[in-house]
């Protein structure tokens, strides 16, 4: 496997720019390993990472240094691919938090029998946001995270547990 290693260099101040490529470099999925270095796949879904990236840090006058690297020997290669699953095992807990937290919205909302248009128009771009927030991780994951398949299964809870809501907001709205 091979690895993009980027090696951040930006002005200390304003922070505002550092923390800039910190949420893109987050955003792309690579993994810190040190201070100012980071590590992605060397695959196509990640080509343009270090574009956006080298392109913020010289706006500010700083300078990314990409190098391309495999491990040593197999065991740092593990551990860098550990490493990177271990990031990606984090995005799916989070993800799976956010859906526990959308199924009990759902609850919530028919419990108290709240069926309009606002609100399912409200869980709606909710949904967007988990499913786009998904494919998002899913390109990442090129391992095969662990809790990846726990995630799939959830979000299919989250869409079959909307199309109740919706089925109900559509009968308290056309209910004669």
């Amino acid at each position: 496997m091979k690895w993009i290693l980027l090696i951040v260099r930006v002005p200390a101040e304003p922070s505002r720019h550092r923390v800039a490529i910190w949420r893109e470099l987050r955003r792309t999925g690579a993994i810190q390993l040190a201070a100012a270095v980071w590590a992605f796949p060397a695959r196509p879904a990640f080509e343009e990472a270090p574009h956006r990236v080298t392109e913020l840090a010289e706006r500010v006058e700083g300078e990314i240094i990409r190098l391309h690297a495999t491990g040593a020997d197999e065991a740092q290669a593990a551990k860098l691919e550990a490493a990177y699953s271990a990031e990606r095992d984090a995005e799916w807990a989070e993800f799976l938090a956010d859906c526990d937290k959308y199924l009990a919205e759902l609850d919530r909302e028919i419990a108290i029998q709240k069926f309009t248009r606002a609100e399912l128009e409200e869980e709606e771009q909710s949904m967007e946001r988990l499913r786009r927030w998904h494919r998002e991780l899913a390109l990442r994951d090129i391992f095969g995270a662990s809790s990846a398949a726990a995630a799939d299964r959830r979000l299919k809870d989250c869409e079959a547990k909307l199309d109740d809501y919706t089925e109900r907001v559509f009968n308290a709205l056309h209910a004669p």
